[in-house]
């Protein structure tokens, strides 16, 4: 199957999956859109692209349906409601859902699609908007792997590394585990700089140091300028790893999993958002810190 010949159905145009759709659609994919508020569809509909009135609409005309959505209340709603896309989705199909929701909410999705004859993939991705803009995501991707093989030319469009990790939720918990990695990385930088910071290294020489030592790593390296700047305009902010964190200790109990370190880190993200810095990036842990350290900063 030539991607390229089958109609594209896109549902959800926020931070993430604007740039992913619009990637396609430059690519010269034939694509239909949805998204639940309608001004995130002006910039499609001006390009020619087709504005579906809901994901029922979407999944009728589709041939491969993609959702990009927030979290698993949105999936559910996306996929389950009357006019979701199981109202619209028929035999032969694909279904292939992007974010980064749990795999409890996508086994649910899994069965009801198989019911109706069609397929289903998760491919969460790993990057941050910039990397969807220029198509050098990582998509971890798991279900039936003729129908990954099938998508493998339209993943490649969106993402630099795709990985097929096996045929049902290895996806989902793959993602989980990097975004808890990601997580309580920030908040292992954020100490450890707080406390150089307050024996009186100078910043920048202290974050030089970090880069050339043996704990640099290619996040370190990609927050390293923002670190420098203290620019913590968010690429992913604290709410929405709060959120994957959440996810995650959820599966972590399903499992029978401890995870005290998650945890942990998940309160002082709470902090954070408790005191209105919820919109930061997630690597803002550092001024959080700070404050907690008594640093004062104009």
């Amino acid at each position: 199957m030539d991607p390229k010949e089958k109609r594209i159905g896109w549902i959800g145009l926020g931070k993430m999956g604007n740039p992913m759709a619009r990637r396609l659609a430059e690519a010269g994919f034939s694509l239909n859109v949805y998204n639940r508020s309608k001004e995130k569809t002006k910039e499609f509909e001006e390009r020619g692209v087709r504005v579906a009135r809901s994901p029922k609409e979407i999944a009728g005309e589709s041939e491969i349906i993609i959702s990009m959505i927030s979290d698993d209340l949105a999936l559910e709603s996306v996929v389950l409601a009357e006019d979701g896309v199981l109202a619209g989705i028929g035999q032969g199909k694909i279904l292939m859902d992007m974010s980064t929701v749990s795999p409890q909410a996508s086994l649910k999705v899994d069965e009801l699609v198989r019911k109706k004859g069609a397929y289903y993939l998760r491919a969460p991705v790993s990057g941050s908007t910039k990397f969807a803009a220029s198509g050098a995501l990582t998509i971890f991707v798991s279900g039936p792997h003729d129908i990954y093989e099938n998508c493998a030319p339209l993943l490649g469009v969106l993402g630099q590394k795709i990985l097929y990790v096996g045929p049902s939720e290895e996806a989902r918990y793959l993602k989980l585990l990097v975004n808890m990695m990601l997580g309580t990385t920030a908040m292992m930088v954020a100490e450890a700089l707080t406390f150089g910071e307050k024996s009186g290294i100078d910043w920048e020489t202290m974050l030089n140091a970090i880069q050339q030592s043996v704990v640099a790593s290619p996040l370190i390296g990609y927050k390293m300028q923002p670190l420098k700047d203290r620019n913590f305009t968010p690429a992913f902010s604290v709410a929405q790893i709060a959120k994957d964190f959440d996810v995650a200790l959820d599966a972590g109990r399903a499992l029978s999993v401890p995870l005290p370190m998650t945890a942990l880190v998940r309160q002082f993200y709470e902090g954070m958002k408790a005191t209105g810095k919820g919109e930061l990036d997630f690597f803002g842990l550092v001024m959080f810190l700070e404050e907690i350290a008594g640093i004062k900063k104009n």
